[in-house]
This record gives structure tokens, sequence and C-alpha cells, in this order.
């Protein structure tokens, strides 16, 4: 419990610095993946970054065409834009909007369907 309590704070307070830190711009969607994804969901997208081993929640697997196949490219949209929790996942994702662009976060989608090997929907 104590684990938790300690694992919801730190997330709260990264989740605080990343509002509170002016944007980084990158070049190209691969380079915002690395910046704001890979701590969560690995470098290869595989669901096995380094922040995995503390959370309650597995964080998605991208490289899983089967999986990713069943969501609609609005659905992954909004859990990039509005955080985990807009879609009824881990509340630990945080919303992205505000630190990357709608254009930055279509091609996040484009660049996922393209991890998992499945098309647009």
């Amino acid at each position: 419990m104590k684990n938790t309590i300690i694992l919801y704070v730190l997330f709260a307070f990264i989740i605080t610095c990343i509002a509170l830190t002016p944007v980084v711009s990158a070049e190209t969607v691969e380079d915002n993946y690395k910046l704001y994804c890979t701590q969560c969901h690995g470098l290869n997208g595989n669901g096995m970054g380094i922040n995995k081993v503390d959370m309650p929640t597995t964080p998605r697997d991208h490289t899983n065409t089967e999986e990713m196949a069943k969501l609609s490219d609005k659905n992954i949209y909004q859990a990039i834009r509005d955080g985990g929790a807009a879609v009824s996942k881990s509340s630990l994702m945080p919303p992205w909007k505000g630190v990357m662009t709608d254009p930055e976060i279509n091609d996040m989608v484009k660049y996922l369907r393209k991890l998992c090997n499945c098309k647009e929907r």
C-alpha cells in the first residue's frame, strides 16, 4: 500500500513537472516517441519501459498487432491527447495536449500504426 501511494505521488509530481516545463520541440515523430513514451512503453514500443516495474498496470504493447488493431485512430488520438483516464485506461498515462501539438499527436497515431504493423481505422 505504501509503495502504491509513493508511486502515485511520484507520477503526480512528474505530470506536474511536465505541465510546467516549456514544450520541447522534437524534429520527428520518432523523437517524440523517444522523449515522451519510451519510459513506459519501451524503446521498441513493446510495453517494457523502465517505469514498468513499479506500475500497477502494464503499459500497452504498441507492437501487438492484434490488440492495436482493435483500437480506432480516434481512440488512440484521445488517449494521447487527453491521457489514459479519458479512454477508461490507466490514469498514470498523462495527457500530452499542450506538450504535443494536434499535428504531432496525429503523427504519433500514424507512428503507432507503423509500430503495430496494423492499418489505420
